[in-house]
């Protein structure tokens, strides 16, 4: 009974008229553990824009070592939509996906600028690596060069850094700013 309520779900998604009315937004859905490509793949099939910066890593094993692709942010993939019945509709019907980020999975949006600054920092191909969430600091926006306009927050234990954080997620990731001008935002 539940498989044939969630196909009849999932083949009536695209019957549910779209408001014309409102604004697409960034929203962040929790996924299971390793199902984050499979949730990205299921709500893009539905029709839904998803984003899923993913990072390239050497995993070895005992007997080889392989290149393969891990999601920047473990658990969490990201949709652009208008927060409607067919966008919870099209999620609930996803194999893997948990629900929105945000208190009751209503989902809280989140600022195009940061969705934007991962884009423009995975094109670019700049080594990022996992840092901590900060919320304190100066809020910094690199000047010129191929990173610019990308905000975020400057770091200076050691040496300088940008830190780029998604809130609702509760989790940053951080570039070195060696040969960057930044200014504050």
């Amino acid at each position: 009974m539940q498989a044939g309520l969630e196909h009849e779900l999932s083949s009536n998604i695209s019957a549910i008229p779209i408001s014309s009315g409102e604004q697409a937004h960034w929203y962040a859905v929790r996924t299971r553990p390793r199902h984050e490509k499979k949730v990205a793949a299921d709500l893009q099939e539905k029709g839904v824009v998803t984003y899923l910066p993913l990072l390239t890593q050497v995993h070895r094993w005992s007997d080889r070592r392989k290149m393969i692709q891990v999601p920047l942010f473990p658990c969490y993939a990201f949709v652009h939509s208008i927060f409607d019945l067919r966008l919870r509709l099209a999620l609930y019907g996803a194999q893997g996906a948990l629900g929105f980020v945000g208190p009751n999975n209503q989902g809280v949006s989140i600022p195009d600028v940061q969705i934007e600054s991962i884009r423009t920092l995975m094109a670019a191909k700049v080594a990022l690596m996992p840092y901590p969430l900060l919320k304190i600091g100066q809020k910094v926006r690199i000047r010129g060069g191929a990173l610019d306009g990308v905000e975020g927050i400057l770091a200076t234990k050691g040496d300088r850094r940008l830190v780029v954080s998604i809130e609702s997620v509760h989790a940053s990731f951080s570039i070195s700013l060696e040969g960057y001008d930044v200014e504050p935002v």
